[in-house]
C-alpha cells in the first residue's frame, strides 16, 4: 500500500477518535482501561492517536528525526482538518503548567494538562462549538530513549487555564 493511503488511513482513524471522545460524557472516576493508550478522569479524555517506535536500540539522528518528521505530518493534517471545522487553533504553552516557575501553583494543573505539560512544551487547541469542551492536539516525548506520541487531550473549561 503506498504511503499516501496509509496517512490517509492513519488520519481517518485519528479523527474517529477525536469524534468519538469529544462526544463521549467524562466520568465520574479515573479509568485506565488496559493498554489502549486512552485514558478519562473527570473533567478529561486523553488518547494516544500514534507512537513511534522506541529508541532504546538506536538513537541516530535519523531514525529519530524520521519517527518525529512521521508524528509531525499527521499533527499537521489533523490540524488543518480541525482548523477547516473549527476555526484557528489557540497555541497553549504547557511549561507552566508544571509549576516550575512558581513552587506553589495555584491551582496545580488538572489532568489532562497534568499529564501532557510532562511530555510536551505546547499544544494546539481549538474551542467545540455548542460545547464548552476544548480539543487538544500535541506531540510528546517521556524520555529521549522512549517513543513519541501524538496525543489527543478533551477537556472541560476548568482544566485549560
Amino acid at each position: 500500500m503506498p504511503l499516501q493511503h496509509r496517512s490517509a488511513d492513519h488520519i481517518e482513524e485519528q479523527l474517529s477518535i477525536i469524534d468519538g471522545l469529544s462526544s463521549r460524557p467524562f466520568p465520574d472516576e479515573e479509568v485506565r482501561p488496559g493498554a489502549s493508550g486512552r485514558w478519562s478522569g473527570p473533567g478529561f479524555h486523553l488518547a494516544v492517536l500514534r507512537e513511534s517506535q522506541d529508541f532504546w536500540e538506536d538513537r541516530s539522528t535519523e531514525i529519530v528525526e524520521a519517527a518525529e518528521r512521521a508524528l509531525e505530518a499527521d499533527l499537521a493534517a489533523l490540524s488543518a482538518i480541525l482548523t477547516a471545522r473549527w476555526g484557528a487553533p489557540e497555541t497553549v504553552d504547557l511549561w507552566p503548567c508544571l509549576g516550575l516557575d512558581d513552587p506553589c501553583p495555584n491551582p496545580p494543573a488538572r489532568e489532562p494538562l497534568s499529564f501532557l505539560c510532562g511530555v510536551a512544551g505546547s499544544m494546539q487547541t481549538w474551542r467545540l462549538p455548542n460545547s464548552d469542551r476544548w480539543v487538544g492536539l500535541a506531540i510528546g516525548q517521556a524520555d529521549p530513549e522512549w517513543q513519541f506520541q501524538l496525543l489527543a487531550g478533551i477537556g472541560d473549561p476548568s482544566s485549560l487555564r
